[in-house]
């Protein structure tokens, strides 16, 4: 067994907003993917995409998500960023692209899920219902009801990656939310999600239903307002360690930009929150940014690794 990371990179370039591969034997320590070059360049939409998630289907094969957005093209000559009108004029547009092998790739797919009122599709994030046998799309988007001031958490379902249901409000809160991930150990959905304010950072719950409701996590709550700006958190990812551990990987963001990137988080065990920060025990050749951890197969490492 092996693990992949998909991921964006944070440059002052179109070529960071692209998808990136890290591979890793442990989980630990990391190592870049095609020298550290994209693996995929988009060609549609914005021409550049963050957020980056990745599936491992049910036939084996795999799929990609991304934002349709390129930050780098809508700086000012100060690399300012207006975020609201982003997330208000933002792309109404999902990217897609699928693979057999993690090394040969469709054409990118620009996917619509019918609703103009949205003012972005941000952070996708696929997860694979085995009682219905479906795969629901959750994403945070602002709605042109309440004039795009309340970010909010929208899923919609498929079984194909073709065709798509409408999509519907699927987690909100009275202030706004964004960086879905959903991960089910055991009977228990596992909801962790960025909290934009009240108070600003990484938040957890749990539900027996994978709709909820969701029962908030308060001691992890606790445990992130002991840390160096709480706030500059967000897109959780979680997978099993070798060992039996739970890692939860958050992605810090707003500071010089070679400490950006991801900061690892551990527990004791697969279904336990009770995660402590540790950077002393993991490696990465760079900052990733945005991503996805799923586990790959030795002869998946091996090819990825030549690239």
């Amino acid at each position: 067994m092996a693990y992949l990371f998909a991921h964006f990179k944070e440059k002052l370039t179109i070529d960071g907003e692209q998808v990136y591969f890290a591979v890793s034997k442990d989980g630990y320590n990391w190592e870049q993917v095609n020298g550290g070059k994209p693996v995929i360049t988009c060609d549609k939409g914005e021409l550049g995409c963050r957020d980056i998630e990745i599936i491992r289907t049910e036939n084996n094969g795999f799929v990609i998500l991304a934002t349709d957005l390129c930050i780098v093209r809508i700086m000012d000559e100060n690399h300012n960023v207006d975020w609201k009108k982003a997330n208000s004029q933002g792309s109404k547009y999902l990217s897609m692209w699928r693979s057999d092998n993690l090394v040969d790739f469709s054409s990118q797919e620009l996917i619509y899920f019918g609703r103009d009122d949205f003012g972005c599709l941000w952070a996708p994030e696929i997860f694979y219902d085995e009682e219905n046998q479906e795969y629901l799309i959750h994403f945070g988007s602002t709605v042109a009801e309440d004039n795009y001031s309340h970010m909010a958490i929208y899923a919609c379902k498929t079984k194909d990656f073709v065709t798509f249901t409408r999509p519907e409000l699927f987690f909100e809160k009275d202030n706004e939310i964004l960086d879905s991930h959903i991960t089910k150990v055991g009977d228990t959905y596992h909801l962790f999600y960025k909290n934009s304010e009240n108070p600003p950072m990484n938040m957890h719950a749990v539900s027996k239903n994978l709709y909820g409701p969701y029962e908030h996590d308060k001691a992890l709550e606790e445990y992130m307002a002991t840390l160096y700006r709480p706030g500059s958190y967000e897109a959780p990812t979680t997978y099993r360690l070798p060992d039996g551990k739970w890692c939860l990987m958050l992605d810090f963001f707003g500071c010089e930009k070679d400490k950006m990137g991801y900061v690892p988080f551990v527990s004791d065990g697969v279904g336990n929150a009770d995660f402590k920060m540790d950077k002393e025990d993991f490696s990465f050749p760079y900052g990733f940014k945005h991503g996805k951890v799923i586990e790959i197969t030795d002869g998946e490492y091996d090819r990825l690794i030549k690239m």
